[in-house]
């Protein structure tokens, strides 16, 4: 659902060939139905938690469709609350989706890239990953070592034809916040203000973004500000989301 729906559908709208994954196997024949091109649509159940989903999902891509040209890893969810009060086992659950299972995929995929001669690889990542957000900062610490693992990978990879793209969105009209894990101690710094981006949007900037090769795409481009403004200044940054949480 959400951004990983929506770039399932602008890709199928491409005319390629799209495998769509969810841990919900309801969930994912129901986001394959909306997306439409059933004849070259499948959909499978995976937990990235678990390698052996994952390679499984590989392993039936692999034979249905013979190669793998893009990876898009994208399962996530959030976790609001504190340093201080977070329940340290729902941090080590979102790590394992949000940062380890993409580096799961990751080395499950790359011997197909290599073998076949090249490939993407697409790590949906966030804003988040380049301004620590207050009260979701496990989250942010996932997104910052998915950005600093994505960015390595690119020039590991390189010289396999292998290229990877990191996607951050900022506010996203989703149900994330609906599904995130909600702590003891919670509060939002998001401006009431803020409506988000859509997902579609996010989808045309992501397939823009691997079209042209791009090694990190910001959307809205407006949020390019912020982190341009948190890099040089982040006392200033800080102090602005300190004055804005509730």
């Amino acid at each position: 659902m959400g951004i990983g729906e929506a770039i399932a559908k602008i890709f199928a709208d491409q005319g390629t060939a799209v495998v769509m994954l969810s841990r919900d196997a309801g969930r994912v024949e129901a986001a394959r139905a909306r997306v439409g091109h059933s004849e070259r649509t499948v959909a499978m159940a995976c937990d990235v938690r678990h390698r052996e989903d994952i390679d499984r999902a590989i392993g039936l891509t692999v034979h249905h469709f013979k190669r793998i040209d893009v990876w898009v890893n994208n399962a996530g969810h959030g976790l609001l609350d504190s340093v201080a009060q977070m329940d340290m086992a729902a941090c080590r659950e979102m790590f394992d989706t949000n940062c380890f299972g993409a580096v799961a995929a990751m080395q499950a995929v790359i011997p197909v890239m290599r073998q076949q001669g090249g490939g993407t690889i697409i790590n949906i990542s966030s804003v988040a990953g380049h301004i620590p957000l207050p009260f979701s900062a496990a989250y942010s610490a996932t997104k910052f070592a998915l950005n600093a693992i994505g960015n390595a990978a690119r020039s590991e990879l390189k010289k396999d034809q292998i290229h990877v793209l990191t996607v951050c969105p900022g506010y996203v009209r989703t149900q994330f916040s609906q599904n995130a894990v909600l702590g003891s101690q919670r509060k939002r710094v998001r401006p009431e203000t803020v409506r988000g981006v859509s997902a579609e949007r996010v989808a045309r900037a992501t397939l823009r973004g691997y079209l042209k090769q791009k090694r990190e795409v910001i959307v809205p481009w407006t949020m390019w500000i912020p982190v341009k403004i948190y890099q040089h200044f982040p006392g200033l940054v800080e102090w602005t989301m300190q004055r804005m949480a509730q």
